[in-house]
């Protein structure tokens, strides 16, 4: 039986990774910041399923957290076959609004850790000739606007290279590039929701479904919707100009309120 290990596991897009894998037979490595809700999740996914769940508290904003997991994914004797990276938060409110203490918090969580786990894994994973690596990112990696978009555009480039160097060694990456989809994402960074239309909102559990078969298809990146991929496709073809200020307009609009 496989083991695939999950940040940021208890809610959102990890939860739903936590159930489909679950579901499909996998061990299972949960990793979040809140022991209790780590706690009731393996206990709820090993009785329904029949797994094993470990839990793992690590808050990958902090040195300490991020070297457990790392710890953890370098086990030769427990191999994790499987990470999902998908640990991240965001900041309300536009650049230099910020504070700097946050925006190096978030980069710590999107950019450090990921680099720091996902070599953790894939050197372990490349000895043994096997193993997958899926790194959340987002469709804000395509335009240029604000440190998220940006930290996410690094973790997209970060593996697709890293997948190009692992090429044949038995070793997958792929980055996942989900839109907006229904989680405690904005509430936590009290971000507004009410005035983001309806088509654009993705269901949690089918994105991971995408994300799984773009995998095992082999795919470097994942843009698990339709209208999500016209609308990456159309701003790669735009002007960096014309798309900054359409991207400005549409983050007054649709971001942070």
């Amino acid at each position: 039986m496989t083991t695939a290990l999950i940040t940021g596991s208890t809610a959102g897009i990890g939860a739903a990774f936590a159930r489909r894998l679950a579901a499909d037979g996998h061990n299972l490595v949960l990793v979040a910041r809140d022991t209790q809700r780590l706690r009731e999740q393996a206990t709820e996914l090993h009785d329904r399923h029949g797994i094993e769940a470990e839990v793992l508290t690590a808050d990958l904003a902090e040195d300490k957290g991020i070297e457990a997991v790392a710890t953890r994914l370098g086990d030769r004797k427990n191999p994790v076959d499987l990470l999902i990276n998908n640990a991240g938060f965001g900041n309300k409110g536009r650049y230099l609004d910020v504070p700097m203490a946050d925006e190096l918090r978030m980069l710590k969580v999107h950019c450090e850790a990921v680099l720091r786990l996902t070599s953790a894994a894939t050197q372990a994973m490349r000895e043994r000739g096997r193993g997958g690596v899926i790194n959340v990112a987002s469709v804000a990696a395509f335009v240029p606007r604000g440190t998220y978009g940006a930290s996410k555009a690094w973790v997209v480039q970060f593996t697709q290279g890293a997948a190009r160097d692992l090429a044949g060694s038995g070793v997958r990456l792929m980055a996942l590039c989900p839109g907006f989809v229904r989680t405690e994402f904005h509430a936590r960074a009290g971000m507004g929701t009410d005035n983001i239309p309806n088509w654009l909102w993705l269901d949690a559990d089918k994105l991971v479904a995408v994300a799984l078969t773009d995998l095992a298809r082999g795919k470097t990146l994942s843009i698990p919707d339709p209208r999500y991929k016209a609308l990456t496709g159309a701003a790669r073809l735009m002007p960096q100009g014309l798309l900054g200020g359409i991207t400005s307009k549409t983050g007054r609009k649709y971001g942070p309120q």
